[in-house]
């Protein structure tokens, strides 16, 4: 197994990169560095294409975890793979629209967490809509929340990640929020996401670099799940 570079990790304004293919199977295809983001942490995984040297495209509908890092781009099906040759140069290029509207709506969710202290006990970011199911019992106010949000978004806070160890994040338990998705292990150390001002907690995704570029996002809907659990779900107003 050979893990792939995430390119995405540094830098998600990346849109596509050069890259060589490892593995072409049933489980997807392997490239040893990528800026598909990977199905995870709710997120939804990166569509887009890929390249071949004759000017070829494969269409990528989805992007999974493998094991041991690797990242897997799931080809659409009805499509001639035949040309894909192990060792063969591609260019990696994903949906930008699709992609961009998930960085807005992980962003606000963020933004969410900072106007509703509560631990997170769920979420789903897709480029139609985001959630966010909070362990809390009190009630939420749509118009509320909306305004909040609406307010973050025009104070246009920078937006930027660190690293820091697995110790670190032991040190200070209170930076994890969600207590249905961990921060992944083993790795040593762990990413973790800062709206200045706003919010700091460890996150994997992909994430504006200015609340700003959020653009209009509203509260679409609250529901209650259950006794101890309040949904929130947000989309882009028209």
């Amino acid at each position: 197994m050979t893990a792939t570079l995430d390119l995405f990790r540094e830098d998600a304004q990346l849109r596509e990169c050069r890259a060589q293919l490892l593995r072409a199977d049933e489980r997807g295809l392997l490239l040893d560095r990528t800026v598909f983001y990977p199905q995870g942490g709710g997120q939804a995984g990166d569509a887009g294409v890929l390249e071949l040297a004759d000017g070829r495209l494969i269409v990528i509908a989805d992007t999974r975890k493998g094991e041991g890092g690797e990242i897997l781009h799931l080809p659409a099906g009805g499509q001639d793979l035949s040309a894909l040759q192990t060792g063969a140069i591609v260019r990696a290029r994903i949906d930008w629209s699709r992609r961009f509207a998930h960085m807005r709506f992980h962003t606000a969710t963020h933004l969410l967490c900072a106007l509703v202290p509560h631990p997170v006990d769920g979420c789903s970011i897709t480029a139609g809509y985001a959630r966010l199911d909070f362990h809390m019992s009190e009630a939420l106010d749509k118009e509320q929340l909306s305004a909040g949000l609406a307010r973050l978004v025009a104070e246009a806070h920078p937006v930027g990640h660190s690293w820091i160890s697995e110790e670190e994040l032991d040190a200070n338990p209170g930076l994890v929020r969600s207590m249905s998705v961990q921060p992944p292990r083993g790795m040593g150390r762990v990413r973790v996401l800062k709206i200045d001002g706003v919010d700091l907690q460890p996150c994997g995704g992909t994430h504006v670099s200015n609340t700003a570029e959020i653009g209009s996002v509203v509260v679409t809907k609250i529901e209650k799940k259950s006794a101890m659990t309040r949904r929130v779900v947000l989309g882009f107003a028209s």
